[in-house]
């Protein structure tokens, strides 16, 4: 019997999420949940339900229950939306990030273990990208032998569409921002490859769009520096004002609503915003280049499309085929943690300490 599933909030992220839906075999998708007026007109036109909240889908009776739901709504509410679904009853796949901040993550980590038979995935998906995998299997096979050193870029240049209603949010400071919308991809990609981050430092890039827009107090970019608990040490630089090829998205091609740069051999002039480097290699993403005395090694490559990979993921934990989630609140708090501290460095103008989950967790309490 198929899972009857639930997008909630149609924005910019949840049609690739109806995609994953429609495509999967063990997949309905049952509606759309969105107060917007072109809800419903969207709703019809992928043969789906649509309602303005979850009670209302909730209430309307002869509607088959969900099972569960994929929650794509502005940060600020994924919470509120989270323990609606979970008192309903409904597994999770929740996002990123978790949250706009700390102190209101924490009470959908603290619900979650009330409810033990029911799934929560954090939306993290670039851990199912196969160059992320790869890049995980040259790391953990001693390729590249003890990593010393990651540094990496995401510099894109986002258009002024992006912030506009009803998405000004975005340029909020607080609220919107690269560091939390986009940054953190990025910090949970390094947890995933590096283990935990232990200390942040960050500058504070040359500030475009509030010239213009004294309302757009987000910040628009860093240069971070990042120890791990590891010792390995990292760079990142991260800016959405600047027209630049370095980006994930980029490089890989993952999201349709940003084009590929392509090169002559295909693999596209996004390779080398990840660099590691090892006592016996160096790897260049999403090119996969290794770079060592003994010979390289090129031309790995996988196919799968992320959001499909995880949903199909989803899908297997809420009927039992795999138990452990592969991103779940933990983690998804513990890359919010970092890019709170990366905040708090770059308007302390000082070097922050990451704390670990459990210490803000008894904070918490």
């Amino acid at each position: 019997m198929p899972l009857n599933i639930i997008i909630i909030g149609y924005g910019l992220i949840g049609p690739r999420h109806a995609k994953s839906v429609l495509q999967h075999p063990s997949t309905t998708l049952l509606a759309l949940i969105d107060p917007s007026p072109t809800a419903l007109t969207t709703a019809s036109s992928l043969q789906t339900l649509s309602f303005p909240s979850l009670s209302a889908l909730l209430s309307t009776p002869n509607i088959p229950h969900p099972d569960a739901a994929i929650i794509c709504t502005p940060n600020h509410t994924h919470v509120p939306i989270a323990l609606a679904c979970l008192n309903a009853n409904i597994h999770i796949l929740l996002e990123k990030p978790i949250s706009d901040g700390i102190s209101t993550a924490v009470p959908l980590l603290r619900a979650v273990q009330g409810y033990p038979e029911l799934k929560v995935l954090i939306g993290h998906h670039r851990r199912f990208n196969p160059y992320v995998v790869k890049m995980k299997e040259v790391v953990e096979e001693g390729l590249l032998g003890r990593v010393i050193a990651v540094t990496g870029m995401w510099t894109i240049c986002k258009p002024d569409g992006y912030f506009a209603a009803p998405s000004e949010w975005r340029k909020e400071g607080g609220r919107g921002g690269v560091l939390g919308i986009n940054f953190i991809h990025d910090v949970d990609l390094l947890h995933f490859l590096f283990g935990p981050v232990g200390r942040v430092y960050a500058e504070r890039t040359i500030p475009q769009r509030s010239l213009d827009d004294p309302s757009h107090t987000a910040e628009e970019g860093a240069a971070i520096t990042l120890r791990f608990v590891s010792g390995v040490v990292g760079t990142f630089v991260v800016c959405d004002a600047t027209p630049a090829p370095w980006s994930f998205e980029v490089g890989t091609g993952e999201n349709p609503l940003i084009p590929r740069v392509g090169s002559e051999d295909g693999h596209g002039f996004g390779g080398g915003f990840y660099r590691v480097v090892g006592t016996r290699g160096a790897l260049s993403v999403p090119d996969l280049k290794r770079w060592s005395y003994d010979g390289g090694e090129r031309g790995w490559g996988r196919k799968g499309v992320p959001f499909d990979l995880q949903l199909g993921h989803f899908v297997d934990l809420i009927e039992g085929r795999e138990e452990r989630v592969r991103c779940d609140v933990v983690e998804g708090l513990r890359a919010l943690v970092v890019v709170d501290a990366v905040k708090r460095a770059l308007e302390g103008e000082c070097v922050v300490d990451v704390e670990d989950v459990r210490d803000v967790l008894e904070k918490m309490d």
